[in-house]
């Protein structure tokens, strides 16, 4: 990668990593002082965390062993992210998932509200923010979240916040045998809310059509919106109307988050480009969702 590139990806992964604080801070200052589960792969490793504590009085203090237990479990997930969403991708995601278990780790289970309701609420709102936020800079914390992201590239019609959300009511549907359901219906609106604070974040399904006029060769342009980007181009010559100069137009189809780095692309390559932006356009046929 040259410089522009790594400037622009480490800033998307420290972005990545003030999302991963934000979630440990609404899981650890919310979730767990309520004594409410997560959901998720998270969720599973809150339960046994509590399974641990209560049968086998293993207790950390304010320590929560989740985080590791957490981390162990996404080993095999970080292989599937390596091998089907790419390495920059694998990369990020591996250090998003570091830095979640570090600040669980770090961030002490104190109690800030005593009502379950406001922690359901805020909890879900920070954690579902935090979450929307690395998924937004092309990471994830792992889990559901890469299960999700390859589904909703599979199904249009599938958002990681859906798919948490299902995999989260059977999750507490299991719990009810565990727990009084009191406490799995707090986790019920606790993930509600989380996934539709994660989804109003990440919003991954705004499609963008683009239409660049340009005078300039394009060669070295589409070259690099080929590999940087892997989208696909529908290109044709054009002339002018009023000064009968021919031109280059260039269609795209691309997601809300990649329009950023295609007009440095663009801009590198003829500074006086003409550039069209149509926002939330639907989108039939062979078009690869990314997210």
């Amino acid at each position: 990668m040259n410089g522009e590139i790594m400037r622009y990806e480490g800033k998307r992964t420290l972005g990545s990593v003030a999302g991963a604080f934000l979630y440990a801070a609404g899981i650890n200052l919310f979730v767990v002082p309520a004594g409410l589960y997560s959901g998720g792969v998270m969720g599973i490793c809150q339960v046994i965390r509590t399974v641990l504590a209560q049968f086998f009085h293993l207790h950390f203090e304010t320590f929560d062993i989740a985080g590791v237990i957490y981390y162990a479990i996404n080993i095999p997930i970080f292989i599937v992210a390596f091998r089907k969403m790419g390495y920059r991708f694998f990369t990020k995601t591996l250090i998003t998932v570091t830095a979640i278990t570090v600040f669980l780790s770090l961030i002490p289970t104190v109690t800030i509200v005593n009502d379950n309701m406001a922690a359901c609420v805020v909890g879900g709102i920070i954690a579902g923010a935090g979450t929307g936020i690395m998924l937004r800079m092309g990471a994830s914390g792992g889990g559901m979240d890469v299960v999700g992201m390859l589904l909703a590239k599979w199904r249009q019609d599938f958002s990681v916040g859906k798919v948490n959300l299902l995999v989260n009511l059977v999750l507490y549907a299991v719990c009810l045998f565990l727990f009084n359901i009191e406490v799995v219906v707090y986790c019920i609106i606790y993930s509600a809310v989380y996934s539709i604070a994660m989804d109003r974040v990440h919003t991954q399904n705004i499609n963008v059509e683009v239409t660049i006029i340009t005078k300039a060769d394009t060669t070295a342009l589409e070259k690099e919106v080929f590999e940087e980007l892997g989208r696909g181009i529908t290109k044709w010559s054009a002339l002018g109307a009023y000064t009968y100069e021919r031109s280059h137009v260039l269609y795209i189809m691309l997601s809300k988050y990649e329009v950023h780095r295609l007009r440095s692309i663009i801009y590198k390559h003829d500074p006086d480009a003409f550039i069209v932006l149509n926002e939330g356009v639907t989108v039939s046929g062979h078009y690869l969702k990314k997210l």
